[in-house]
């Protein structure tokens, strides 16, 4: 019997990247109305055994995220523009760079740091439980600020069309964009929802690590990142194959409640953007083809406005 696969993906700059069994494809919004569709097959870790391995699977599926994500987050950026417009590489990575670095500071150091000066005052598991919850009231405020910046605020409708198009084939919907509009921009298998299990975890991990150095505290909550993340993966995990279960459900309510900050209702030619990228990784899983190209779909009807086009 074949073991269930869940389809997924992420929201990139004006288009959606989904993940199939067998490839990725990437589709995005060009300044002329066409998609630009880009697939490829995966390899090597991301087709290998050690997915199958409790624990390692959620490390392997983090690092393999970060590169896709990157990856395809670069592709976008190059195609959502003007062909006279290029985006240096050096500006991407200059600002992966930096965005790592503020994610650092703003999540790790600050919470740390705004701790250390009431350390005197309470105990060590206290001290532990005070970083975690500044690092959580942090990580909402960040989504709301954010939330409110007007180019962001379009890839979170492109998020919620992720979501919407995953929810529908779920449900056994055909994909066309009238169908799938009638479903939830929430997902629980959604990032934010990890994120939001891994604050929740390192709460109660980081109060075992007692009160060392304020620098030592720093290095061992990067050093036990990835075994957080590790656990986080098993519970969304457990979460999506027990979505029924009405304890699951209350569990993950936090989590689709937090996705109303980063998910936005999109407009119709959003939704035919997630489409087109669902449909390439289902074509994918299906003829597993060596290698598949960039290719441009020409939409006819783009001019009539949303609600016009059907793929």
């Amino acid at each position: 019997m074949t073991k269930k696969f869940y389809y997924g993906g992420q929201a990139v700059i004006e288009g959606v990247m989904m993940r199939g069994r067998k490839g990725i494809a990437v589709a995005v919004r060009r300044p002329n109305g066409e998609i630009a569709l880009s697939s490829e097959p995966l390899s090597g870790m991301s087709t290998s055994r050690i997915r199958e391995i409790p624990l390692v699977r959620g490390i392997v599926v983090l690092v393999e995220t970060l590169v896709l994500g990157i990856r395809t987050l670069f592709y976008s950026a190059s195609v959502s523009v003007d062909e006279e417009i290029k985006i240096s590489p050096w500006l991407l990575w200059g600002s992966v760079a930096v965005g790592f670095i503020v994610a650092l500071g703003l999540f790790l150091a600050l919470p740390l740091l705004a701790t250390h000066y009431v350390d005197p005052y309470v105990s060590s598991t206290e001290s532990n439980l005070i970083d975690g919850v500044i690092r959580l009231v942090i990580f909402i405020i960040y989504l709301w600020s954010i939330s409110l910046i007007p180019d962001i605020r379009r890839v979170f409708a492109y998020h919620g069309a992720e979501h919407k198009t995953i929810n529908a084939y779920e449900a056994g919907e055909p994909l066309e964009v009238e169908k799938v509009r009638k479903y939830s921009t929430a997902h629980s298998r959604c990032g934010t929802n990890f994120i939001l299990i891994v604050m929740v975890i390192a709460i109660i991990a980081f109060v075992f690590l007692g009160r060392p150095p304020l620098w030592l505290r720093y290095v061992e909550r990067i050093l036990i990142l990835p075994a957080i993340a590790a656990v986080s993966y098993e519970i969304i995990k457990f979460g999506a194959a027990h979505i029924e279960n009405i304890a699951v459900r209350v569990a993950l309510r936090p989590g689709l409640a937090l996705q109303a900050m980063t998910t936005r209702q999109p407009d119709d030619r959003q939704i035919e953007v997630a489409i087109s990228a669902l449909q390439r990784v289902l074509a994918l899983d299906a003829e597993a083809p060596p290698k598949l190209a960039e290719e441009t779909t020409s939409v006819t009807g783009m001019a009539d406005g949303p609600g016009s086009i059907h793929l």
